[in-house]
């Protein structure tokens, strides 16, 4: 099987190399804005190309190439204040990734999509596959998401013969080592969570309403892996259990839970964006509160997937990797594939 990876310098990226390190029968193109500065965890064809520039269509054709399947990993951080320059990456670049594929014959299209591309949904139940994907209008991150979706089944319809699956995690959680937690292709939990722990502050002011979901990086790329191996179609969320309510996640960071008012964590976050204090829009506030708590039924029944870390376990292991000090995230940067002597050790599959 020859897979490209596009976004393969990622976290997800990564975790998904180091997934397939002992598949003998995989081969992968990975397709970046740039080649990684240090070797990957094996063998891996790399190709040059910026999903966000039109003119690098060419370089994705010849990347998927001969590919049995593409894996579109690719997602510009933030968006940051300049949602625009973010959408060319994460809109238009998906575009490009399913029209190049489409254009080289590529049988599979795996996109990784996110818990945030759901409409807001009650949190008394687990949701599932068939909910709304039309996000949270007032999250930059989820309208692309949801965005995405769209152009995925425009895809499906316009071409029936490609297979298209979609990938909708919860929060991913990185390695330690592996780089900053919001280099992700999937939501990320709130940046002032992860701060507040590295200062190892004694209170977590965040409103009860954010009841989270987590997974490990290596379980997503396990999932991803499952998938092009039984070539399923549609969506799969993948999420670790247990849910994490306010009061338990300060546990897990060795603080008390403050509660606030979510109107008034939304003022903050504005007053902080404002100002340009945070990089993340006050939008992520309502998305937090107002993203589903996702069912993995269906992962678990059609690619007998189990995550090998539960949300505790992923949690307390992506702050190992956060010490207190200054540049902590640039270090990480340059050490993308992670401490190779740490593999987990996984399942075979069924």
């Amino acid at each position: 099987m020859r897979v490209a990876v596009v976004g393969a310098s990622g976290n997800i990226g990564t975790a998904f190399l180091r997934w397939v390190a002992a598949e003998r029968d995989v081969t992968v193109v990975g397709v970046s804005r740039r080649k990684p500065p240090l070797p990957p965890p094996r063998e891996v064809e790399w190709c040059t190309a910026d999903v966000a520039d039109p003119a690098g269509a060419a370089a994705l054709r010849r990347a998927f190439a001969g590919a049995d399947a593409v894996v579109n990993l690719a997602w510009a951080s933030g968006p940051g204040h300049d949602e625009d320059l973010a959408r060319r990456t994460n809109v238009d670049g998906a575009e490009r990734v399913a029209t190049a594929a489409v254009e080289a014959g590529v049988p599979h299209l795996v996109a990784l999509s996110s818990i945030g591309a759901y409409s807001p949904a009650p949190k008394d139940r687990r949701t599932s596959e068939d909910w709304p994907t039309d996000g949270v209008g007032s999250s930059p991150y989820s309208r692309q998401k949801a965005a995405v979706e769209r152009i995925m089944d425009r895809v499906e319809h316009a071409h029936p013969d490609l297979l298209v699956t979609r990938v909708r995690p919860a929060l991913v959680l990185p390695r330690p080592g592996t780089g900053e937690t919001r280099r992700d292709a999937g939501p990320t939990p709130p940046p002032q969570v992860f701060r507040l722990a590295r200062r190892r502050l004694p209170v977590l002011p965040l409103p009860s309403r954010l009841v989270l979901q987590f997974v490990h990086a290596d379980d997503v790329a396990d999932a991803v892996l499952r998938i092009l191996r039984r070539r399923v179609p549609g969506a799969f969320n993948l999420a670790a259990e247990p849910a994490l309510p306010p009061r338990r996640l300060a546990d897990l960071l060795g603080a008390r839970h403050a509660p606030v008012p979510l109107s008034a964590a939304r003022a903050a976050a504005w007053v902080r964006w404002t100002l340009r204090a945070r990089p993340s829009s006050p939008g992520w506030v309502d998305l937090a509160a107002a993203i589903p708590l996702l069912s993995t039924e269906r992962a678990r029944a059609e690619l007998g997937w189990r995550p090998g870390r539960s949300a505790e376990e992923a949690v307390t292991e992506a702050l190992s990797g956060l010490p207190d000090r200054p540049g902590w995230a640039a270090g990480a940067a340059r050490r993308p594939w992670g401490d190779r002597s740490e593999h987990a050790v996984r399942p075979a599959l069924p």
